[in-house]
């Protein structure tokens, strides 16, 4: 009788008769044609929408109550099957959230720095907990994106922002630089996260997760500067010779990258002129309509006028600023992180070129017979692995990432004309009123005079 009121407990909330789990001893065998945890929740019964934050189940703060209400004994942990279930129209559920907040300025006797405090929140078994807020400054991940790139040398890993502001648009530790550097840092992270490989990296787990004196100590354990630079004179000489050899699709790919980065470094010159140019005519314009209200007071006649002029030049000086921001949000971050990508790109295939460049000198060593054969054998055949391995993360990466390039610098661009076009018919309007009030005014002046 007992085990007959588990079953139908178990099948009123949709579950297999031996229980929560399905994976418990006597346990039922998920349904045909269902595979893993996906055959255990109706997404009736979760009352999942389209939007991924509605996802966001297992933070420390949501109690789950409404989720675990219709059955007593399914589990609360945020590591349970409502957090892991998967369906199969929803392949690439998110389980991985980052984000990079609250800045905060640190002063020594040695040196000023910012760090940045970073929550994750995550469904991963892997980890400890659900829950994770660290702090990490600009360093850290520098020392993260070192690691990602001596993990996977042929996978394209997002570009940091660099360690000093260029142009001299904005000083060092100001607000702007702050704000501007958080968010660059926040999508790198996340990128990371997005990544199907870089995001199971150990490293980037540990970055997450570990406190400031974990990290250090994790830190330690990586190859010293004298041995770092050892491997780049070794590597830069392998190189050279590499590019002899490169495959004509690796060849084809290098060409790419070069006329990319010539391309998007001229597109992000312009875009910053384009926004200094802006920023003075923003500066002179808030300026034009207070002289207008000036003026009105010593020109009694043009009081209204002068008045009404005045009002759009301050509407129009709105509508600028609206658009400055969006221009510096919007597509100045976009084009300039791809400027970076570029150089990143040209690192990647250098990388390759390395792999590739030291099985050629083994092949090469044993076609002259200039050390021993079998050893030889050996490492070309390892080597051979390597560079197969390499090769083929690079291309299937650079498939992902052209793609992601392409819907990034469309939609910035989309973007921007939307903007431009919501600008000009603001301003547009804004004096086309002023002008039909001014023909009315004088249709009545000219009214009252006939009488």
């Amino acid at each position: 009788m007992e085990g007959e009121r588990r079953a139908a407990r178990a099948r009123s909330a949709g579950l297999p008769a031996g229980g929560a789990g399905g994976d418990s001893p006597g346990g039922a065998a998920p349904l045909p044609g269902s595979s893993g945890s996906s055959a255990l929740l109706p997404a009736e019964v979760l009352d999942l929408d389209e939007d991924e934050d509605d996802l966001e189940v297992f933070s420390k703060d949501a109690s789950l109550m409404d989720m675990n209400s219709f059955s007593p004994m399914m589990p609360t942990s945020p590591l349970s099957m409502i957090n892991q279930v998967k369906f199969e129209d929803e392949p690439d559920l998110k389980d991985l959230f980052i984000t990079v907040d609250e800045p905060e300025s640190h002063v020594t006797t040695i040196e000023t720095f910012i760090t940045y405090r970073i929550i994750t929140k995550t469904s991963r078994g892997e980890f400890d907990s659900s829950e994770f807020e660290v702090r990490r400054r600009y360093q850290d991940f520098l020392w993260l994106k070192e690691k990602l790139e001596e993990a996977h040398p042929t996978l394209i890993i997002p570009p940091l922002p660099e360690k000093f502001i260029v142009k001299g648009m904005v000083e060092r530790f100001n607000d702007d630089f702050i704000e501007t550097r958080r968010k660059a840092l926040h999508k790198f992270l996340n990128r990371i996260a997005d990544h199907p490989t870089l995001t199971f990296n150990e490293d980037f787990k540990v970055f997450l997760t570990a406190q400031a004196w974990e990290l250090s100590s994790h830190k330690k354990q990586g190859p010293g500067l004298l041995t770092r630079m050892g491997q780049t004179v070794r590597s830069v000489a392998l190189s050279m010779r590499g590019v002899k050899s490169r495959p004509e699709e690796f060849m084809e790919m290098n060409n790419f990258i070069e006329i990319f980065s010539q391309k998007i470094n001229l597109i992000d010159k312009i875009s910053q002129r384009i926004y200094k140019e802006e920023r003075e005519y923003f500066d002179e314009l808030k300026e034009y309509g207070p002289i207008h209200i000036l003026w009105s007071a010593s020109e009694e006649d043009l009081v209204d006028t002068l008045k009404g002029v005045a009002s759009c030049v301050d509407k129009c000086c709105k509508a600028t600023e609206k658009r400055m921001s969006g221009l510096s949000e919007a597509l100045l971050p976009v084009v300039h992180e791809y400027v970076l990508y570029s150089e990143m790109l040209m690192g990647v295939m250098k990388r390759r070129d390395q792999i590739q460049a030291e099985l050629d000198s083994k092949i090469e060593a044993l076609t002259s017979k200039k050390a021993d054969a079998d050893l030889l054998t050996e490492e070309i055949g390892k080597l051979e692995d390597k560079v197969e391995c390499a090769n083929n993360a690079l291309k299937a990466d650079w498939e992902r990432w052209r793609q992601n390039m392409q819907n990034d610098i469309k939609s910035a661009f989309t973007d921007m004309a939307e903007e431009n076009i919501c600008y000009y018919e603001q301003c547009l309007a804004t004096w086309e009123s002023f002008l039909t009030s001014q023909t009315d005014l004088h249709l009545e002046e000219a009214s009252e005079d006939k009488f």
